[in-house]
């Protein structure tokens, strides 16, 4: 066994007490709240990504898709803690954000020891920088968007159906997670829109033009046609429920396939 798939598999681990953790909740064997054993699985849970992370693109910016995963993980995870600690109902996203992120880190886990092949580029290194960083920041942030958007879905069902269930008590309440997803969504577009134009920038230093006709760049100015269609929509019609949920989901695949998908058909597909 590899070195990289001991440290992958042991990154992987990490997220595994705080993916069960809301579900203990949830069954009533252990009480609801942020207590001090939900601050360690949560710390526990974005220490694992972000060191291995760290290792990975350490001395150089990988371009493979473990990579692309991982560091997508510790950026949800950091951005997550933080918003825990600084808001009141961001914590109870817990039981669709590290279930799904522990599918992600699985996919990365099994993709893992595979050709990382180093990242190339005319442009000055700190442009780069900038630009990988708002990116990934970018799809942190619509990660948790979708999240609460899928929280704002099972509440109003719940509520419509009048059959509460014990998930929909844990997630935040209907109003909250209206107000989550707008932030998120608005903060996406903002870091979005950075990362649209220091891409531009890194492009026209390297080959002298603004846009290059290629799958990421049409995926990611549509991502930003629908999240910006999407806030117009809201902030005139307050739209919500399926259809916003819908809309929010369309914006996140979109930006998937801009970001890790190009990686997967690259880094896997035609390998």
């Amino acid at each position: 066994m590899s070195n990289s798939l001991v440290f992958s598999l042991t990154a992987l681990l990490t997220l595994v007490p705080a993916a069960l953790f809301p579900f203990r909740s949830i069954a009533g064997t252990h009480g609801q709240g942020r207590t001090p054993a939900f601050w360690g699985a949560l710390l526990l849970a974005a220490t694992g990504p972000v060191v291995w992370s760290a290792v990975q693109v350490g001395a150089r910016w990988q371009t493979g898709l473990t990579a692309a995963l991982w560091v997508t993980v510790a950026a949800c995870m950091v951005l997550f803690v933080m918003l825990s600690v600084l808001t009141r109902s961001v914590w109870r996203l817990t039981p669709l954000l590290l279930p799904y992120l522990l599918v992600v880190a699985s996919l990365a886990t099994a993709t893992a020891g595979g050709r990382e092949p180093a990242l190339h580029g005319g442009a000055p290194s700190l442009w780069i920088d900038i630009h990988i960083g708002v990116s990934v920041v970018t799809y942190a942030l619509l990660t948790l968007a979708s999240m609460a958007s899928l929280a704002a879905f099972l509440q109003d069902r719940a509520l419509k159906a009048k059959r509460p269930t014990a998930l929909t008590r844990f997630l935040p309440p209907m109003r909250d997670s209206d107000r989550m997803q707008v932030r998120l969504l608005g903060a996406s577009e903002a870091v979005l829109g950075l990362g649209l134009a220091t891409g531009m920038a890194v492009l026209h230093y390297e080959q002298g033009i603004l846009l290059r006709p290629d799958h990421k760049t049409l995926f990611s100015f549509a991502t930003f046609a629908v999240i910006g269609g999407l806030l117009f929509v809201h902030a005139r019609t307050g739209i919500r429920g399926r259809t916003a949920t819908r809309m929010i989901l369309i914006a996140y695949l979109l930006l998937t396939l801009a970001y890790p998908g190009v990686k997967f058909v690259t880094s896997v597909l035609m390998s």
